[in-house]
């Protein structure tokens, strides 16, 4: 069975992947999303490392989201064609490839702190306890 992970930023509180599979040996990181006719809505790819990457065989545009060793944001490229090179930045120790739009829909910033973990371990960092008083209300059923 594929391992897939979660990806939710926790300044803007949104999800931004709920399939990301993680592309972290060079066999993975080398084929990428190449051969996928498309990208579903939750879907993507996680590249550690990487500094940079190539859209080259794709056939669809994609978000790309750089991360350094934090999981913090430190660039971002927004619908990016095919057959494009990104640019290469060296604080950069990960590479999220989102749906095109994800960046948008999720108003996902510079600077903004993401958690990537399995599905399983949501609950334990963004448990009910840790929401604000209105949502740990809404969670609860209290009306």
């Amino acid at each position: 069975m594929k391992r897939t992970l979660c990806v939710f930023n926790r300044n803007r509180e949104a999800f931004l992947g709920l399939s990301v599979a993680p592309a972290d040996t060079l066999t993975m990181r080398l084929r990428g999303l190449l051969g996928r006719v498309r990208l579903n809505p939750d879907d993507g790819i996680w590249l550690i490392p990487s500094r940079g990457i190539h859209t080259i065989g794709m056939l669809f545009a994609i978000d790309v989201i750089y991360l350094d060793a934090a999981n913090r944001v430190i660039h971002l490229v927004e619908h990016m064609g095919p057959f494009r090179i990104s640019p290469i930045r060296i604080k950069c120790a990960s590479i999220l490839e989102l749906k095109s739009r994800t960046i948008y829909s999720s108003n996902t910033q510079i600077g903004d702190e993401l958690l990537i973990c399995a599905a399983e371990e949501i609950k334990t960092f963004c448990g009910v306890n840790r929401l604000p008083p209105i949502r740990r209300i809404a969670a609860a059923g209290v009306d």
